[in-house]
């Protein structure tokens, strides 16, 4: 009654207005009227309220969904308590179409299900008569609303990913500007790179694509004498290659397959396009242990898509968006440099073993020290290098090593641990980036060999890249400080986000899905977390 009265108060007073104005305005204030009238209808609280009484009597009938209490409390407050999901009839069509997406989370890689679903089902239902009463439709589905929003936007906590061991930036969000979003451009429900970073969507095609290939069982084992097997080489022949090029053919590495058991030419790009996606080294030839990774489950590779899926709704949708960014995936053991949205640079890289473990998190790189003396941490004094003196009383002067206040540092120098230049972001793990002078490490899949530090084999070509638009280090004075002499800072004039990861399967831009080791088993540990109870939700 108060919404029809303040509507008539607004009209009679347009026509009071009208009746001293000239008739010429008579246009312009049925226009008015009409412009009015549809802001109203958006805007009007003319479809009910809910209380705060309604609210908490809904939670102590509801107790399972009393997670989502504040979050629904918040909303109806910014909302001024008027109802969301109902419009002059019933249910909203916003409200259909959203029950409509949580029916398919499978297809976001969820398996979080509602409490009550039942009930919301009902709701839905024509053909069910004993409705519940408004108030209580209304909650459940702004229950389901943040459900929906907490698992497909948001994911695990900011907690739970600390006690996890995952330190990048967290990710916030506002439910009540998500839904006004949502709300003016429903499309959004199915793309909005501004809730979630393109590579979530990328891995959900093919997510899509790897469920097509287990529904037609198109992944198909392949079989191998494994006492007797030898190395798959180019112009061997038989059922195996058959079988190889089959895959390779479902996974789009070959455009036809021709079912020859020919190792040929076209075999052989195909598989250099396969083993790259993988991060795999670069020749032509198949080991045991690569075809045994070709014989992985097509649903262990589907659990590890939804896996990576969650890890990219941690991730801030601003940081994919920089300008220039340094990110380090562990299990690819691959730095990237982006700028200007472009990869400027791409370098393989080897971590902390399983005992001294790269921690994931975020920094900002504000130097890079050429020629670097190495500080050497104590546990490493205490742990090995008290040792080796003890053996060898010449071990610091044969190893360029030098007592320093107590502490141990190597020189600098073309053996330095360090290599020749290293890259500095201040963290509590005392962890960075530089060069290494064993470069055959590199050549190994597998590159856990460090005390956590990220060494990186391109480590001269990103301090070429970082600084290549500064006059102030040309590429002759670069070259100079990395001769190996005596240690050389440069103070960066703009700091560098960095950004160390972890995913185990990742989408290129083409839309070809690399799969990677979960080398300090994280998977292992978020699968127990998200899945070992699916009717929980993860908010």
């Amino acid at each position: 009654m108060r919404n029809f009265t303040f509507l008539s108060v607004i009209i009679a007073g347009c026509f009071l207005m009208f009746s001293f104005s000239p008739a010429a305005n008579a246009k312009k204030l049925k226009n008015d009227l009409t412009e009015f009238e549809n802001v109203y209808k958006i805007n009007a609280f003319s479809f009910g309220t809910i209380s705060v009484a309604e609210i908490n009597s809904f939670y102590k009938k509801y107790p399972k969904l009393k997670i989502y209490q504040k979050d629904v409390e918040e909303l109806y407050k910014k909302k001024d308590y008027n109802l969301i999901w109902h419009d002059d009839k019933n249910v909203s069509e916003f409200g259909a179409l959203l029950y409509h997406k949580v029916n398919l989370l499978n297809d976001q890689g969820i398996k979080a299900q509602m409490p009550y679903k039942d009930l919301i089902d009902d709701i839905f239902n024509e053909n069910v008569s004993n409705k519940l009463p408004k108030s209580e439709t209304e909650l459940l589905l702004s229950n389901m609303y943040v459900f929906y929003a907490s698992n497909v936007y948001s994911g695990v906590d900011a907690q739970t990913l600390k006690k996890i061991g995952w330190f990048l930036p967290a990710k916030t969000i506002s439910y009540d500007k998500i839904l006004d979003s949502l709300m003016a451009d429903p499309d959004r429900l199915n793309k909005d790179e501004n809730l979630l970073v393109d590579q979530y969507y990328r891995l959900q095609n093919v997510l899509k694509k790897y469920r097509s290939f287990e529904k037609k069982g198109l992944w198909k084992k392949i079989e191998i004498d494994e006492a007797n097997y030898k190395e798959l080489k180019p112009l061997d022949s038989g059922k195996v290659v058959q079988q190889i090029r089959e895959r390779l053919f479902v996974v789009g590495d070959l455009k036809e397959d021709s079912k020859s058991q020919y190792y040929d030419q076209e075999m052989m790009d195909a598989v250099l396009k396969y083993k790259k996606r993988y991060g795999l080294k670069l020749n032509y030839t198949f080991t045991k242990e690569q075809i045994d990774q070709m014989n992985e489950p097509i649903s262990n590779r589907i659990k590890t898509i939804m896996l990576n899926m969650e890890r990219c709704r941690w991730i801030p949708t601003e940081l994919a968006s920089a300008r220039e960014y340094i990110m380090v995936n562990i299990p690819s053991f691959r730095l990237v440099y982006v700028k200007d949205g472009k990869y400027d640079l791409v370098s393989d890289v080897f971590v902390g073993t399983r005992m001294t473990e790269t921690v994931i998190f975020s920094g900002k790189i504000d130097r890079i020290v050429f020629s670097p003396y190495w500080y050497v941490p104590a546990s490493i004094i205490k742990n090995e290098l008290k040792l080796k003196m003890a053996e060898d009383k010449n071990y610091l002067a044969d190893h360029n090593m030098e007592w320093n206040g107590g502490a141990v540092r190597q020189k600098p120098g073309p053996n330095n641990s360090l290599g020749l230049v290293k890259f500095m972001f201040p963290n509590p793990n005392d962890i960075y980036l530089h060069d290494t002078p064993a470069k055959s490490l590199f050549d190994f899949e597998k590159r856990i060999f460090s005390h956590g530090c990220i060494n990186v084999r391109d480590a001269k070509k990103l301090a070429m890249e970082i600084l290549k638009d500064d006059p102030d280090w040309p590429v002759d004075k670069i070259n100079s400080a990395m001769s190996g002499e005596k240690e050389t800072p440069c103070i960066l004039k703009n700091k560098i986000p960095i950004y160390i990861g972890y995913f185990t399967a990742w989408v290129n831009d083409d839309g070809e899905i690399g799969f990677y080791p979960d080398v300090y088993d994280r998977d292992s540990s978020l699968d127990k977390l998200l899945y070992s109870n699916d009717s929980v939700s993860m908010k």
